[in-house]
């Protein structure tokens, strides 16, 4: 079938394989091109796996260190006249080029809040890789249903305490629109915080040290954000930090519990903004992204996924040496976002900005055309006008 972009609103609904295989052949010939990194794992657990800074961390972890690699993600297959998720076709182009390359590459999709999952892993890593020296978890979900007590949680974007009023960008039109979020409830704070914070990582880690699979000196790192001052009131000060100091808290508690192995730590990466599927949808966020991009860009400091987690493995974890944190422990990536100069800049551009000057001071191209992207279309090299099988199979479903 000839696959094309059909977007609504902050939603893409197709996924094109080949435009996404390319995708993932362009951050593996980024790491590849960036050379290996010595002392870097070599057994490796990601939860998250199929996209964004987890897709990434995949690709580092293989091609940039020689890793075997367990993906777990939760993505559709194709159905008649329906495509796969993005997700999907990247995870199955990613075990095609680790194969090709002799590394071991085994996924699993499904439910990674579940115990299900976590057991099926816990087998896999048991029989094939004996144990795991790193563990990366970079999941994001709007809703999580609780393995032990079955309660649906489900995570809202919202502040705390007063109303939101303030601008946020229409993507379908590249206009800006006023934007209003109520208080978020007691009830909504607590459900954020079960989806996104960091109770699930705890219990990947109990379910792994309960058998035995932690290798001396393993290191687990989860990813987050932080934000500039302009998103604080609504990012993290908001539902979504009260879920961040969670994780952060657990990362605390962790890392205490693995310096027993070997010197083992755990993390929490503040990573830098960057355009995906599920911060499309948050008020506010887009706008700022787009400015925020062309910032860096003029500055030659942009970073996308894969050049963050490359630097985040070559320069802060398997650098040699302790692990670089600031005062509250966090491994900052996003430190070339925060520079001061990039957020005097944003700073004025959001002051200024109106209907009349967003094309001029904002990156409304690169947005689309990183939108575009997550899900296979735009790519360079593709020819969009050919047939192709949007029925694509995991090589390690069988296994």
């Amino acid at each position: 079938m000839i696959i094309e972009p059909k977007i609504r609103g902050f939603i893409c609904t197709t996924a094109h394989p080949v435009g996404c295989a390319w995708s993932v052949q362009e951050q593996i010939d980024y790491v590849c091109q960036h050379g290996k990194i010595a002392g870097g794992p070599r057994k490796v657990l990601v939860v998250g796996a199929s996209t964004g800074y987890g897709l990434a961390s995949r690709v580092v972890a293989a091609f940039g260190c020689g890793a075997g690699t367990i993906g777990v993600f939760f993505e559709k297959e194709a159905e008649p006249r329906r495509t796969a998720s993005a997700g999907w076709y990247n995870a199955v182009a990613f075990e095609r080029k680790a194969q090709q390359a002799g590394l071991y590459a085994r996924s699993f999709n499904g439910d990674a809040f579940s115990d299900e999952i976590k057991q099926k892993v816990v087998e896999a890593i048991r029989k094939d890789l004996g144990q795991v020296d790193l563990i990366l978890y970079s999941l994001a979900s709007p809703r999580r249903q609780h393995p032990r007590t079955g309660q649906i949680s489900k995570s809202v974007l919202k502040p705390i305490g007063n109303i939101y009023t303030g601008r946020s960008l229409d993507v379908t039109t590249d206009t800006l629109e006023p934007v209003t979020l109520p208080a978020a409830t007691p009830d909504e704070i607590e459900q954020t915080v079960s989806v996104m914070g960091g109770e699930d990582w705890e219990y990947w880690i109990d379910a792994l040290e309960k058998e035995n699979l932690l290798a001396p000196g393993v290191r687990t790192v989860a990813y987050s954000y932080v934000g500039p001052e302009i998103t604080r009131s609504i990012y993290r000060d908001g539902t979504i930090g009260k879920a961040k100091d969670h994780l952060e808290a657990t990362a605390r508690k962790l890392d205490e519990r693995l310096r027993k192995y070997g010197g083992g730590r755990a993390l929490v990466s503040v990573n830098k903004a960057l355009v995906t599927q599920s911060s499309s949808a948050i008020p506010v966020i887009p706008l700022y992204f787009v400015l925020l991009n062309k910032v860096m860009k003029e500055k030659r400091v942009y970073e996308d996924c894969i050049a963050q987690i490359y630097r985040l493995f070559a320069t802060r974890l398997y650098a040699g040496g302790p692990i670089p944190v600031d005062d509250k422990g966090l491994v900052r990536m996003d430190d070339l976002e925060m520079r001061e100069d990039v957020q005097s800049a944003v700073c004025r551009n959001w002051e200024k900005l109106n209907d009349r000057n967003l094309a001029q001071i904002a990156d409304l191209k690169g947005y689309h055309e990183e939108f575009l992207k997550l899900f296979g279309f735009g790519v360079n090299g593709v020819n969009y006008n050919v047939d192709v099988d949007p029925d694509q199979k995991l090589l390690s479903a069988s296994s």
